[in-house]
């Protein structure tokens, strides 16, 4: 008996992380394809990162808090540590 209220508890967050969705990072290529189904809405940066996985998740974190659906690198450098932006965009 114990086990259904735990099992019911489980799929039920699975259900709420499952639906949270995070920004889509996209080519340029690829996004111009879809450009006109978006509007921009501000850029996002990282600095001083040590991988690239980890500046990935960084902007992604960032276009999320600002409401992305998708960003699209503009630029990236590295010395030592990465530095990257990208544009973010919203579905119209």
């Amino acid at each position: 008996m114990r086990i259904i209220p735990k099992l019911m508890i489980a799929m039920a967050s699975f259900a709420f992380v499952t639906s949270v969705s995070a920004a889509e990072l996209m080519t340029h290529d690829a996004f111009k394809k879809v450009a006109s189904h978006y509007k921009k809405i501000g850029t996002v940066s990282v600095s001083n990162e040590t991988s690239q996985a980890d500046a990935k998740s960084e902007l992604i974190k960032k276009a999320d808090e600002k409401g992305a659906d998708v960003l699209v690198l503009t630029s990236g450098s590295t010395s030592k540590k990465i530095h990257a932006s990208a544009n973010i965009y919203k579905k119209k």
